[in-house]
C-alpha cells in the first residue's frame, strides 16, 4: 500500500493503493482486496460516498475528499484492542503463529486450519466499523476476539475461527429488555449486514464475510472472513493494534 493516498482512484486501474482502498470500504457493500478497481469497487466507494459523505451525485471515484473522509470516519470508530486479544496468559494475545497448514481431523478446509494467524483480519475489522455507522441505535462491544489453540484447550474447544478470522459482537440491552429482545435485536443486525455489506448468513458462497446463523448464535453476532481464499488470508491482512489497522498515511494529492 505504498502508494495509497498518492493518486485520485478509479474503475479500470489497478495496484497496491487499490487492494488498500477494498480493505478500507469492507463494509460498504464489500469486495475482496484484489487490487482491481472494478464494478464492485465502485460501488464500495459511490456507497461510502452516498451514505457516509452525504454526496447525493457520487462519482464513485476515489478523490482527495473520498481519502480523508475515509480517515475521519476511521478516527469516529475506534477500537480498544485489550478487548481483541486472547485472554490465555501464554501467547502475545494474537496466538504464536503455530500450525500453519495443519488441521483438524481429515478436513483441509478453512474451517478446520488451526494455524493461528498474526492479528484479526483488517477487512473484517473495517467491516465491523461500517456496522458501527449503519446502526447507531445500537450499543455494541466485542465480546470475543481472538482465541489460540492454549485457549481453546483451556476451554475445551475445537473451532479455529477466532484464530484471527472472527470476531464476536455483543448489544447491550436496555432496561426491561430480554433473551428474546436480544436474539430478535442479533437477527436484525445480521439481515442488515447481508444488505448493507455483502455479508452471507452461513459459510455457502467462497469469498463472502459470514455471520453464524442465530441458531449457533442466538444471542450475538459472530461475523468471519473463514470463507476468503487462502490469497486473501495472507499474514499481510491481519493486524494486531489500531496503528496498523488504520494503516494512517498523508494524503498526497
Amino acid at each position: 500500500m505504498s502508494d495509497y493516498g498518492t493518486r485520485l482512484l478509479s474503475k479500470g486501474m489497478q495496484g497496491a493503493d487499490v487492494e488498500e482502498l477494498q480493505i478500507r470500504l469492507a463494509g460498504f457493500r464489500g469486495t475482496l482486496p484484489d487490487g482491481e478497481f472494478g464494478p464492485g469497487t465502485e460501488l464500495q466507494v459511490t456507497k461510502f460516498q452516498i451514505d457516509v459523505m452525504g454526496k447525493g451525485a457520487a462519482s464513485g471515484i476515489a478523490d482527495s475528499s473520498t481519502f480523508k473522509a475515509i480517515d475521519v470516519f476511521a478516527d469516529k470508530f475506534p477500537f480498544d484492542f485489550s478487548q481483541l486479544k486472547c485472554s490465555c496468559g501464554k501467547c502475545d494475545g494474537f496466538g504464536q503463529g503455530k500450525f500453519r497448514g495443519k488441521y483438524l481431523g481429515n478436513q483441509k478446509t478453512e474451517a478446520f486450519h488451526l494455524y493461528e494467524y498474526p492479528g484479526i483480519h483488517r477487512m473484517l475489522l473495517w467491516a465491523v466499523r461500517a456496522a458501527y455507522f449503519y446502526m447507531p441505535e445500537h450499543r455494541f462491544s466485542f465480546s470475543s476476539g481472538y482465541r489460540c489453540s492454549v485457549d481453546n484447550q483451556k476451554h475445551r474447544r475445537n473451532t479455529t475461527n477466532h484464530c484471527g478470522k472472527a470476531v464476536d459482537l455483543d448489544v447491550a440491552l436496555k432496561r426491561g429488555e430480554t433473551k428474546q429482545d436480544d436474539a430478535s435485536k442479533c437477527r436484525e443486525i445480521r439481515g442488515r449486514l447481508v444488505e448493507l455489506s455483502n455479508a452471507q448468513i452461513g459459510w455457502t458462497a467462497r469469498n463472502r464475510k459470514s455471520l453464524e446463523p442465530d441458531n449457533i448464535a442466538p444471542t450475538w453476532v459472530h461475523y468471519d472472513v473463514r470463507s476468503y481464499d487462502e490469497k486473501y488470508l495472507a499474514d499481510q491482512y491481519f493486524c494486531k493494534d489500531l496503528d496498523a489497522l488504520n494503516a494512517r498515511v498523508p494524503i498526497l494529492f
